[in-house]
């Protein structure tokens, strides 16, 4: 079966359709454990458990993989655990390759930013399964604003890649758009008012005027985002007095944020770590080491696993 990304088929609608989300998994789930193992030289006999991402996310597209897990488990005999997915984002900056590897002597504790389509928190990650929760969004994910203002831009999905891009040859002062949630001691996120912001600032501008002041948009919104993402951050590490951190999830793809982040954190004396793109979405390698590593103390789910759309705020902790 042809390789496809999840985008080509979600790009058209301008946003992912879980039915079709679901039904492609379906048909392409089996195939690519073959072609894995085809193209690792490796077979069931090499393995030693399964890992499966259970929760947070799309319940059909996770039913589609709990259930080919817990059958696959059954089938050749061997342990199964369920991954909560942002967990594993966390863990993603610990990941190691050929060209990626973390500095030796970075462990926990950490504090953890994890920022993404759907999620934007910050934990005091004590160690594997300790997670303080310190701060969250109350509306809509630094992701969602990002995508969610790109579309109205008639970017296309997804929007954020595409919206960094044109923000590099942006005025990031251009536009003064608001940053929730402030004042001293807040570590929780607010982006709604944001997006409604730029909303009403495209239909200000009128579409006549759009291209020409479409770079200075993107990069003054684009900085409305980092700016929010960085001061709670910061906030954050000064509450924990801790001197590590990890910017995760697909936003910390985002070139602004990283920039800022490395310059900002490095001049506190904080040690920055941000996965390689590659890690930075979602990704099966994230789930397989938190699998992994909870496998390796004895932790297992029985057949009785099932898949969870949802999770409570605190539930990491």
């Amino acid at each position: 079966m042809k390789s496809q990304n999840q985008d080509d088929i979600h790009t058209p609608f301008g946003g992912v359709i879980p039915e079709l989300a679901c039904r492609n998994h379906t048909m392409r789930i089996l195939p690519l454990i073959e072609s894995t193992f085809s193209e690792a030289g490796l077979s069931w006999k090499d393995v030693d458990g399964i890992v499966v991402t259970s929760k947070p996310g799309l319940f059909g597209a996770l039913l589609v993989g709990v259930t080919v897990a817990k059958t696959l488990a059954m089938l050749h005999d061997l342990p199964l655990l369920g991954v909560n997915h942002l967990e594993g984002h966390l863990h993603a900056p610990l990941l190691r390759d050929a060209t990626y590897s973390p500095s030796a002597d970075f462990d926990y504790p950490f504090v953890g930013l994890c920022v993404s389509g759907g999620h934007t928190s910050l934990y005091n990650v004590k160690g594997l399964g300790k997670y303080q929760l310190l701060g969250r969004t109350v509306d809509d994910a630094a992701g969602e604003a990002f995508d969610k203002f790109g579309k109205l831009l008639g970017l296309g999905y997804p929007a954020g890649p595409k919206l960094d891009q044109i923000a590099k040859a942006g005025n990031r002062m251009a536009f003064d758009f608001p940053r929730a949630l402030m004042k001293k001691g807040e570590l929780n996120f607010s982006f709604s008012g944001l997006k409604t912001a730029g909303s009403l600032k495209i239909k200000e501008i009128g579409p006549e005027a759009l291209t020409s002041r479409l770079a200075d948009l993107c990069a003054s919104y684009q900085e409305a985002i980092v700016d929010a993402l960085i001061e709670k951050t910061r906030r954050a590490l000064e509450v924990t007095k801790l001197q590590r951190l990890v910017i995760t999830g697909g936003v910390s793809a985002n070139s602004r944020l990283r920039h800022v982040a490395e310059e900002t954190f490095s001049n506190l004396g904080v040690e920055v770590l941000v996965p390689p793109l590659r890690f930075c979405t979602d990704n099966a390698a994230m789930i397989g080491l938190v699998g992994l590593r909870r496998l390796q103390r004895g932790e297992r789910d029985t057949l009785k696993l099932t898949p969870e759309a949802f999770m409570k705020v605190a539930e990491l902790a």
